[in-house]
């Protein structure tokens, strides 16, 4: 049986000075080789900004997309469930690479056992301006109008629309701060009424894999955390889950 990758919140950012994370990103992506590995699951914010114009795609993130078309090629399963980075995720990365793009939650199978997977941005039920915001930009008329800005502009606004949401929003800790608690909540509530087996979250860049019981005994929570910052990912391998990281020596990559 091969193995599944699970990474999260990668926020690849265009320009020079990302670079060293952008092609870190890709030798990540290239450790996993494909002959053991037939899945790869992104749970969102791949991308700090994606938006799909019809002719035009972001230079600054072609490697990372030719990794990904040759996982395609070598017949790996690729599955983005989109974030509040990445939700204009579309028919490019469906139909170019062969993304299963998921707008909403998605449910996998992992031997007899099904996973929900969500990203988990409006998970906090306190985080009103967040789900105002979200669904002012996925309004289609809002989609047009954005589409009209050169792709140059967008880029620039989305980026200082990031900067800004980063610092309002930045904790010391960020696995006990209120994003990552509202999202176990949630993830725990999933699994104790019986609605799946296992839940998986990103956005609360805070890595995690836990049990918590469920009517059939016990139930998982998995978060890969934050790549961006701790490269960390976890790995299905047809028995159970690992979470583990990626080029520092905390644990091996494969």
């Amino acid at each position: 049986m091969k193995k599944t990758l699970i990474f999260s919140d990668v926020h690849l950012k265009t320009g020079e000075a990302h670079r060293p994370d952008r092609d870190a990103f890709v030798s990540f992506l290239r450790a996993f080789p494909p002959e053991e590995y037939d899945r790869f699951i992104c749970l969102g914010d791949l991308f700090d900004f994606w938006f799909e114009y019809r002719h035009v795609i972001f230079s600054g993130c072609f490697e990372a997309l030719r990794a990904f078309a040759d996982l395609r090629d070598a017949g790996v399963e690729l599955h983005l469930v989109c974030g509040n980075h990445d939700f204009w995720a579309g028919r490019f990365l469906r139909d170019e690479l062969g993304f299963h793009i998921h707008q909403g939650p998605a449910r996998l199978p992992f031997g007899d056992k099904s996973a929900l997977f969500v990203h988990g941005d409006g998970v906090n039920p306190r985080d009103w301006g967040y789900r105002i915001y979200k669904r002012f930009a996925r309004n289609p008329i809002v989609v047009r109008l954005f589409r009209l800005i050169h792709p140059d502009w967008a880029m620039a606004i989305a980026q200082g629309v990031s900067h800004g949401s980063r610092t309002l929003t930045r904790v010391e800790d960020t696995a006990h701060g209120p994003e990552a608690a509202a999202i176990r909540a949630y993830a725990k509530a999933l699994i104790a009424r019986g609605e799946a087996d296992i839940v998986g979250c990103g956005h609360a860049h805070a890595p995690a894999l836990e049990e918590h019981p469920a009517p059939s005994g016990a139930g998982i929570y998995l978060n890969p955390g934050d790549w961006r910052a701790t490269r960390s990912c976890i790995v299905w391998d047809g028995h159970g889950f690992r979470l583990q990281y990626h080029g520092d020596g905390r644990a091996p990559a494969v």
